[in-house]
């Protein structure tokens, strides 16, 4: 399968299918495609429908497969930009949830829990993850820019919680409480950090969609 990337604040993936080729993606994420593109949807279970609830996918999964060659478009939903991710066993990767848009049919998605979520239901984003997995490509869109860094054995990275976008699965990624009363609430940083151990690659994002919301929900009218 080839594809290219197009786009600057707004992208698309356009991939390039031959005959008998298949892409699989959430709901909704097919902007356009040839006539050959034969769509088929699927929920894959109620275990997976389950995990898609908590990891913010969509339900339901389409395929789409190439009766010829033929080519299909996944654009992003926000601006930033989309990342093209090769995966294999043992060289699985970890997303923020709701980032996946595509993927070859060999690739897989499952929900990542992070150990300490319990605490975690207040603090945001960030606790609960996607890990993709199997064999194949796999497009995942990012709010904003991108910033990678390679952590290695022990090396840490504190994050504000929403702004990492994709781990390496060899990373260890932990949260850590806001330390202090008045660090907590007056400090405008929330009540929690992601703390990732190395080694391996992460990538962070400079705009998570959330702090765009925030930011914008102070000029919205207030209901009463």
């Amino acid at each position: 399968m080839k594809y290219e990337i197009v786009g600057d604040t707004l992208p698309v993936v356009i991939c390039h299918l031959n005959k008998g080729e298949k892409m699989i993606s959430d709901s909704g994420a097919m902007s356009w495609m040839d006539p050959c593109m034969k769509m088929e949807t699927n929920g894959g279970g109620a275990g997976k429908i389950i995990g898609r609830i908590f990891s913010g996918e969509t339900l339901f999964r389409n395929s789409y497969t190439a009766n010829k060659d033929g080519l299909i478009a996944f654009a992003s939903s926000f601006p930033g930009k989309i990342v093209a991710i090769d995966v294999e066993p043992g060289k699985e990767v970890i997303i923020q949830k709701s980032a996946f848009l595509a993927s070859e049919e060999n690739v897989e998605t499952s929900v990542f829990f992070n150990k300490k979520f319990s605490s975690g239901i207040f603090g945001g984003e960030g606790f609960i993850l996607t890990k993709i997995s199997g064999h194949g490509t796999c497009f995942i869109e990012i709010d904003g820019s991108t910033v990678e860094y390679n952590l290695l054995p022990g090396q840490q990275m504190v994050i504000d919680t929403g702004y990492l976008a994709i781990m390496d699965a060899t990373c260890k990624m932990d949260i850590q409480s806001v330390p202090g009363l008045k660090n907590k609430f007056l400090g405008g940083e929330g009540l929690f950090n992601t703390v990732v151990t190395g080694p391996g690659r992460i990538v962070v994002q400079t705009m998570p969609i959330s702090a765009v919301a925030n930011s914008l929900a102070r000029f919205f009218p207030q209901g009463k």
